[in-house]
């Protein structure tokens, strides 16, 4: 069935919204003040397909992708930037809104620089057996194989060429594969997921294809194929080799964006603890003037981190502890030497840190995040506990999408 629809305004997730009144309905690739004719979607009594925009927003203009609204990668490619910019902005402030928190948002830093300097392909069997390497359709399974990305950056413009020959290799198998790319200083860093074990045959296969990609190293579930160079990263002084699927900031100038901001929240500390360290894109920065002592569960970050510490001469002692800050979050006590805290956690957020946080006294506290809801209850229990929120920072790295970073500094 065939409705009409006029948007009203543009959702978190990046979908058009009609507000009838049978409650709101969601339209993926939709905008504000535009009439539309969509359909229902199975199973989703509240969204709606896009099929034609009968009367198009004035603030609408031609997508730089040719597999945009196919490929569920990028949601606002179709808007104008300043609007997009605006909304993005927006996000973090309803967030802050619905926690109840009122403070300083700056404006929204754009960090796209390059481009994405790592991304994850997927690799699917679909009908008559045709293999697709790509990224998968909106809220759903299905892949959409492509051949260009234009939102990586250039050191990953052999990523999709490289993860179909690996998916052909290992086609046979007819398993899920998932291939994360990371742009290194020294070529390309790949790690497989979901093919299963593999025979000398087909690890010999993979390495063949490693040297013809010129890749740094390739890896399936962090077991070693084939490295032809150690896949390190420059972070301010150090250099650090990167484990297998390493997790860094989706850009490079969202990094150091971020690192920006961190080291002008903390200026002037001597002492920092820097909780959900990684691989140490604040610590190592930080220990160019302070001493540091970085805490995260990934046991592999942490000695990546230690190596590139010891290896760097003129930094301040850094001390690296692997540790589950989830099921053991520092407390009070741990806390007390430092001057400063960051804590940058996953999307989840970091309750559990938050209430010994809230529970102490360290004098500042930064706040990095890539959830500003999660951010927003943490938050929550911080000003609850006395601390203010002197000032909050939208940060632009995932362009095109709903996702946006922040730093928030907090100070007791």
């Amino acid at each position: 069935m065939v409705e009409r629809l006029i948007i009203d305004r543009i959702g978190h997730r990046g979908d058009g919204v009609a507000d009838t009144a049978e409650g709101p309905l969601y339209v993926p690739y939709a905008l504000p003040g535009e009439t539309v004719e969509v359909e229902p979607v199975a199973g989703h009594p509240d969204r709606r397909h896009l099929l034609h925009v009968e009367r198009e927003s004035a603030d609408r203009i031609a997508p730089i992708c040719p597999h945009f609204g196919a490929c569920g990668g990028c949601a606002m490619q179709h808007w104008t930037t300043a609007r997009y910019r605006a909304w993005k902005r927006d996000l973090v402030l309803d967030a802050l809104r619905l926690a109840h928190i009122e403070t300083d948002v700056g404006a929204l830093i754009d960090a796209h620089g390059e481009g994405r300097r790592r991304v994850v392909l997927h690799a699917r069997h679909a009908t008559h057996d045709v293999l697709e390497v790509g990224f998968a359709t909106l809220r759903a399974h299905q892949i959409v194989g492509i051949d260009r990305c234009p939102i990586l950056a250039p050191a990953l413009d052999g990523a999709i060429a490289a993860a179909w020959d690996i998916a052909e290799a290992l086609k046979e198998s007819r398993k899920p594969l998932d291939i994360q790319v990371t742009a290194t200083d020294t070529g390309m860093d790949v790690d497989v997921r979901g093919s299963g074990p593999i025979g000398a045959k087909k690890a010999s296969q993979l390495a063949a294809i490693a040297e013809m990609h010129k890749l740094a190293r390739l890896t399936r579930h962090g077991e070693l194929v084939l490295q032809r160079a150690a896949p390190t990263v420059k972070i301010g002084r150090a250099t650090v080799m990167l484990p297998p699927a390493a997790f860094l900031q989706p850009t490079a100038a969202g990094e150091a964006a971020l690192a920006r901001l961190v080291d002008q929240a903390t200026q002037g500390a001597r002492s920092i603890a820097d909780i959900f360290c990684g691989v140490g894109p604040f610590a190592l920065r930080l220990a160019e003037c302070a001493r540091i002592a970085a805490f995260d569960s990934d046991a592999g970050a942490i000695a990546a981190l230690r190596k590139a510490a010891a290896a760097t001469p003129g930094l301040k002692p850094l001390a690296a502890q692997a540790r589950d800050l989830f099921r053991r979050p520092l407390v009070p006590q741990e806390l007390a030497d430092f001057d400063a805290v960051i804590f940058d956690p996953p999307r989840q957020g970091a309750q559990a840190q938050a209430r010994e946080f809230a529970a102490g006294k360290v004098p500042v506290i930064v706040g990095v995040s890539c959830n500003p809801a999660t951010f927003a209850r943490d938050a929550r229990l911080l000003i609850d506990a006395g601390y203010k929120l002197t000032k909050v920072t939208p940060v632009d790295q995932f362009r095109y999408s709903p996702h946006v970073e922040l730093v928030g500094k907090f100070e007791k």
